[in-house]
């Protein structure tokens, strides 16, 4: 039992740590877009 319990919150440390990257990939590429966008508008 007590193992099944580590087990379950090392997953979840994992996949809260995924969301968070994937998260700031998001922010990155929307970055991204936005500075090519003002390039091709010169902004």
């Amino acid at each position: 039992m007590r193992k099944s319990a580590i087990a379950v919150l090392i997953a979840a440390v994992i996949t809260l740590g995924a969301c968070n990257t994937v998260k700031g990939a998001g922010e990155d590429i929307q970055s991204v877009g936005q500075a090519g966008e003002d390039a091709i508008h010169n902004r």
